[in-house]
């Protein structure tokens, strides 16, 4: 029996490759998990089996438990408060007394252990949730993992079971279907933890958007007021030089609405929790509302610390969606000055009736006003990152490069599992 403990543990939409350990010819290599559960519950629910099991899954998770949690065993039950999975029902029950929660508390539950499909169809989680899940399971495989399923329900007084609430999966797979670990598994920093946060697709419109409003900004304050001509450049007639900004303009400017289409389908079918939709609100309950005071009372020199949040906190994000909202609004002014330009085609002709309704001088001045603002967005996004990483020093920045930031262990971030 051997086992390696990993001491990078990712977190790339939540997503845990770690090797975690193995047992003969089984190997634990961490999983996926819904909401707020921490991983290593979710792998001591996985573990619960019957005491007399001798199957090699249950001994690796066993193992598993005792190399993420060192000092810690896995829980049994007695063969009389296991049932086993079957051919007509492909999961397993265990009945639990005193199972410790996330919150430190003591629960007595039953845990649902087993196939996904199966296991998704008895617990019934959201669509988006059920979604999440099967995209996660789909690039397990492809790493030769099979996906147990974890699903939890809380046991009544009398002995019934209320409703299963899904928990995640565990993935684990023979060894001879090992692949290369990659960088998730290096080893970091004994007190901290690497994370990667921000996938590549993620990263790359992040700087389209930085090339692309830059490049809209430069030519549209041009357009608005051409302050050079001739003088600057030698040879060239100023009317030709204003159709030279306004192509770079519109090339630009149709770009970006790509960019946008693309972020908006990525909204609904993207497997990265912090591409999805439901991100763009964050403000979900009272205690939400409750640390997006305590950051903006942080950010306000009022209070020393901030609620941790591995992604973005509730200030970040309502920012970000903010200007979504905005740029949006540009878009929309944009193609209607466009428009004026090609009333011949109805498209077009239909684009430009807001500023037939309330005057073309209107259009152009709420499209002015929104280049400003971005101005004062991009000079407040990059003093409030430098500040958060000089504060921090959780490599914010350069997680917009690399795609990983750094944590403490023994964090515990408000929107991700204990670390």
């Amino acid at each position: 029996m051997s086992a390696v403990e990993s001491t990078a543990i990712p977190a790339k939409q939540l997503e845990f490759s770690a090797f975690y350990g193995q047992y003969e010819a089984i190997e634990v290599g961490g999983g996926f998990n819904i909401g707020r559960v921490s991983m290593r519950r979710l792998l001591s629910m996985a573990a619960v089996s019957s005491e007399d099991s001798r199957d090699a899954v249950d001994l690796a998770l066993r193992q598993a438990v005792s190399t993420l949690t060192p000092g810690m065993a896995a829980r049994t039950v007695p063969a009389s408060d296991f049932e086993p999975a079957r051919a007509d029902r492909r999961y397993s029950l265990a009945r639990v007394k005193h199972f410790e929660s996330t919150e430190g508390q003591f629960e007595d539950l039953v845990i649902m252990r087993g196939d996904l499909e199966t296991v998704l169809n008895v617990s019934q989680p959201s669509r988006e949730n059920r979604t999440l899940m099967r995209k996660n399971a789909q690039m397990a495989r492809t790493r030769g993992y099979r996906c147990l399923a974890v699903a939890a329900s809380r046991l009544r007084r009398d002995g019934s079971m209320g409703k299963f609430l899904l928990e995640g999966f565990i993935n684990v797979r023979p060894l001879s279907a090992q692949v290369k670990r990659g960088r998730d598994q290096e080893a970091g920093p004994q007190d901290w933890v690497q994370l990667n946060l921000w996938s590549g697709l993620l990263r790359t419109l992040h700087w389209l958007n930085v090339a692309l409003i830059f490049t809209l900004s430069c030519t549209g304050y041009y357009i608005m007021d051409p302050f050079f001509g001739d003088s600057f450049f030698r040879g060239i007639n100023p009317g030709f030089l204003m159709g030279i900004f306004r192509f770079i303009h519109f090339v630009a400017a149709f770009t970006w609405l790509a960019v946008g289409v693309v972020r908006l389908v990525l909204a609904f079918v993207s497997k990265d929790r912090y591409m999805r939709w439901s991100t763009f609100w964050p403000l979900k309950s009272k205690q939400d509302v409750k640390y997006l005071g305590q950051t903006a009372a942080h950010y306000l020199f009022l209070r020393d610390e901030a609620p941790l949040y591995l992604a973005h906190n509730p200030l970040q994000q309502l920012t970000y969606t903010g200007i979504y909202v905005i740029g949006f609004v540009q878009m929309l002014t944009g193609l209607c000055l466009y428009g004026l330009y090609h009333m011949s085609n109805p498209i077009w002709r239909a684009f430009a009736m807001p500023a037939l309704w309330i005057g073309i001088p209107g259009v152009r001045l709420v499209h002015a006003m929104i280049m400003f603002i971005f101005w004062a967005f991009v000079i407040a996004h990059i003093y409030l990152a430098f500040r958060a990483d000089s504060l921090d020093r959780h490599g914010g920045i350069s997680a917009m490069v690399g795609g990983t930031v750094w944590l403490k262990r023994g964090s515990k971030p408000v929107d991700a599992p204990e670390v």
